[in-house]
């Protein structure tokens, strides 16, 4: 398809771009747009003799929630927030300078305040408030990619809905039989334990395991990358 003159979204990743695993779900749900694509590692070197030093210098502070993101090789990474901010602003700038009318932040953890030049949208809110919209007072269960990210992921959840929220993790970075797998059992841990509406609370959760998750489970499963990405539409589709 050819998509000189269309209007641009940017997708910009906490890890590295190109997602290749993000763009086979991402494109049925843009059409008319074309995808820029950045990440905040871009400028990053993994893999090598100094990837340790990298990783610590990434890592989350002493306390501080881990986010976990994915690397061009398939890999993932664990991440700190204030590590980050900086990488996303220029990951961000790089995305306008290519023509980006919005640009989607590919993240549902929280973040302080991001510069930029063009509307800046997070992830996060998107896929709550979507949420938030669509389960009412019902019983929520959120799959998050680590188990020590469960506490933290409740919390923030249990502030914006109503009823009764739990967590479990399932690693999406995993190989894929096995992401699979860890994403249909926490799906069933989940529906087990009294949840209506299951969440895959991660940009790193396919299509693919949203299947996984509803065949094992039974229940209603949301997935984060498709409702921050439908919003984002709206977004370029507003300022085009």
């Amino acid at each position: 398809m050819n998509t000189v003159g269309l209007p641009a979204l940017g997708l910009v990743t906490i890890g590295q771009a190109p997602r290749s695993d993000l763009r086979p779900d991402a494109e049925p749900l843009l059409p008319g747009l074309r995808l820029v694509e950045h990440g905040a590692l871009d400028e990053e070197e993994f893999g090598g003799a100094d990837d340790r030093a990298v990783r610590r210098r990434l890592a989350p502070e002493p306390g501080e929630a881990p986010l976990v993101s994915r690397l061009r090789d398939g890999g993932s990474v664990l991440l700190g927030h204030g590590a980050l901010v900086p990488r996303l602003e220029r990951a961000v700038a790089r995305a306008e300078r290519d023509g980006a009318v919005a640009t989607l932040l590919l993240c549902t953890g929280h973040f302080p305040a991001v510069r930029s030049g063009r509307p800046l949208l997070h992830a996060e809110p998107l896929v709550q408030h979507g949420v938030a919209a669509l389960v009412g007072a019902a019983p929520v269960g959120l799959v998050c990619p680590r188990q020590d990210q469960r506490d933290d992921v409740a919390g923030r959840w249990t502030r914006l809905l109503p009823g009764r929220v739990s967590a479990a993790g399932a690693d999406p970075y995993a190989p894929r039989d096995e992401a699979l797998d860890r994403v249909a059992a926490a799906a069933r841990e989940l529906a087990d334990g009294g949840a209506a509406w299951l969440v895959l609370d991660c940009i790193g959760y396919t299509e693919e395991m949203r299947r996984a998750a509803a065949g094992t489970a039974g229940r209603p499963v949301l997935l984060a990358r498709s409702l921050a990405v439908r919003a984002a539409a709206e977004t370029v589709a507003a300022h085009g």
